[in-house]
């Protein structure tokens, strides 16, 4: 599906495809559609209240009208209603949907708030976000429900007009993040990140690594039976099995196939491509990945250590994509991010139960795991 070619029965076959949410329960949709709906107020209230201050609004906006539209969608086959047919009824009725609906020559997104401008933004806004809480009633969609979706539409329409905004690249942003985040790919399609360097400024496809006690309060890790890296203690009054936190960054070398901590660590930064050298494997990549390695610890240690869960929220992976911007590894989903991240915690409790042994991981499978303590 690409912009200006856009074929709204696939987008319908996405969204059912990635939709996770119960069939038989309308309120975690109504309450996703409604929490979008404010996302887009309160970065509107934003945008007025500092002008010079708040950046980054086109993104913002954009990425809520398609989550929104993603969670109206949703609502749409649980209550059994045809939007693609409202969607052609109002192609036919209003020609300036119909430039957004087929992704026709209209004006790159520009956004400046004048008097005018804003005023009626400020309208279709507040319409749009009683309608949306209008659904959360049970009375309110039960009758003529397909009606008040084309309302809901024709409003939504309406905003995306004032502010000149193509649909079409509001369904493209919405199907790259949902993507993203719910969709697996091939370990094949994946990006190894050092293919091309020479064998000893890459990571290692296939490694064990045993994490020993050095002392009567440090540990230290082994690889190829050689110590790598300074023995390690919590730090920290309240003792939380952090020493061992190293294997959260040897879960990411395995899973996705990046770590500048670890290719520091072994020695194997790219210095054969001094601007890979200095841009991915250099200080700042190392502290981009300690500081995301801590924050991502601080959650799990308030979740009892991700243990029995599943997954991740949303908001969460959306930090972690944003914490990595500009570092190869931006090109990795969230839903590879998740992996990595579950599969990293699984290994370290295993690791602090039975303090130390050895974990394996391999980059090909995109796997790690606990192997246990050597005989």
């Amino acid at each position: 599906m690409k912009k200006n070619n856009f074929v709204f029965s696939d987008y319908l076959q996405f969204v059912k495809d990635t939709d996770r949410l119960p069939k038989n329960d309308l309120a975690p949709v109504l309450h996703g559609l409604f929490g979008e709906v404010g996302g887009l107020m309160t970065a509107a209230k934003k945008i007025k209240r500092e002008p010079n201050v708040y950046t980054g609004f086109d993104s913002v906006v954009i990425e809520e009208f398609g989550d929104a539209f993603w969670y109206l969608c949703c609502l749409s086959a649980r209550l059994n209603v045809d939007i693609q047919a409202i969607l052609v009824e109002l192609t036919h009725s209003n020609r300036a949907n119909a430039e957004i609906l087929l992704g026709s020559d209209i004006a790159p997104l520009v956004l400046s708030f004048n008097p005018s401008v804003e005023h009626d933004f400020d309208d279709i806004l507040v319409k749009l976000g009683q309608l949306t809480g209008n659904f959360l009633s049970v009375e309110y969609i039960e009758n003529e429900t397909a009606e008040k979706i084309k309302h809901f539409l024709e409003t939504y329409f309406s905003a995306l007009c004032i502010l000149n905004i193509s649909f079409t690249n509001v369904i493209d942003r919405n199907i790259n993040k949902i993507s993203s985040r719910f969709i697996r790919p091939e370990n094949s399609s994946l990006p190894l990140f050092d293919d091309g360097f020479p064998e000893f400024e890459r990571l290692p496809v296939e490694f064990e690594i045993e994490f020993v006690q050095r002392t009567k309060e440090k540990q230290a890790m082994r690889w190829n039976g050689v110590f790598i890296g300074d023995p390690l203690t919590d730090s920290i009054k309240d003792i939380d099995g952090y020493r061992f936190h190293d294997v959260f960054h040897f879960s990411y070398a395995a899973i996705l196939s990046w770590s500048p901590t670890i290719r520091a660590l072994i020695k194997h930064k790219r210095k054969s491509n001094p601007e890979i050298d200095h841009t991915q494997d250099g200080g700042r990549a190392i502290v981009v990945e300690e500081g995301l390695s801590a924050w991502i610890f601080n959650i799990a240690k308030e979740n009892n250590y991700f243990e029995h869960k599943k997954s991740l929220t949303f908001d969460m992976l959306k930090n972690i994509t944003q914490i990595v911007k500009g570092f190869e590894v931006d090109e990795c989903p969230m839903i590879l991010w998740e992996e990595a991240i579950l599969t990293g915690y699984d290994v370290f409790r295993n690791v602090v139960k039975n303090n130390g042994g050895i974990i394996v991981g391999n980059r090909i499978d995109r796997t790690l795991r606990y192997k246990g303590h050597t005989n």
